[in-house]
């Protein structure tokens, strides 16, 4: 499984403007582990850059007339993104810009060169109904140190993706266990002597203090506490 995350930064906010891309950052990750390959570039984007969107990334053109021109990298991009889902946060607005780069120099579109491409910024809204879901909101919620990311950057937003959709998707993958793990957790168990083990009972006091909680519990939700039903009917 070969997952590509991928983040961009452009001259502005909308390609049908002919706002331009500025720079691509894309990290790989196999099997669900960070690898030490990744595809950066910074663009000429033959025009100005917006002053809004320069506060964002800190770039501007003068910064970037000597770059390369998105032909002049495009190869070593579909290369990277060959054969890996690719992963991008709020796809559709990267994937304008990308698609649009690609038009102007006679290519398909970008989604015709990967596996598939998913939106993560639509799969922490599946988990996360109602909540911020923007990239520095996941990383607060999952624990992902962002403190360094003052202005945004295409490689480190796409590091830091990663982070996030790892966190995301953790477990599901798959809930089945293979037939060499089911024989690892049957031998790690080789050996123990299961009479040894202690067993702490509570207190008559933790019990008292265990119910008074419950009671307090079923009174908050109205008298719907499902557990002190079924040990009452137990």
């Amino acid at each position: 499984m070969r997952w590509v995350m991928l983040d961009t930064e452009t001259t502005g906010l909308r390609v049908e403007e002919g706002h331009r891309l500025i720079e691509i950052g894309c990290v790989e990750c196999v099997d669900r582990r960070i690898t030490d390959r990744h595809f950066h570039v910074y663009l000429n984007p033959q025009r100005e850059v917006d002053e809004g969107a320069r506060q964002v990334h800190g770039m501007s053109w003068d910064q970037l007339r000597d770059k390369p021109l998105f032909a002049d990298i495009v190869d070593g991009l579909l290369e990277f993104i060959q054969g890996a889902e690719v992963v991008i946060h709020n796809a559709d607005f990267d994937r304008g810009f990308l698609d649009e780069e690609l038009r102007r120099i006679g290519l398909k579109p970008f989604a015709s060169y990967c596996d598939r491409i998913t939106d993560s910024l639509g799969r922490a809204r599946d988990l996360h109904p109602g909540q911020r879901n923007s990239l520095d909101a996941l990383c607060q919620r999952y624990a992902i140190a962002n403190d360094h990311r003052v202005l945004h950057g295409a490689l480190l937003d796409a590091r830091l993706l990663a982070d996030v959709y790892l966190s995301m998707t953790r477990g599901q993958e798959s809930l089945a266990i293979s037939s060499e793990e089911e024989v690892a957790l049957t031998d790690s168990a080789d050996g123990i002597d299961l009479t040894q083990l202690i067993v702490r009972r509570a207190s008559p006091e933790e019990l008292q203090a265990h119910q008074t909680i419950l009671a307090e519990i079923d009174k908050q939700s109205g008298g719907r506490a499902v557990w002190l039903k079924r040990g009452a009917d137990a």
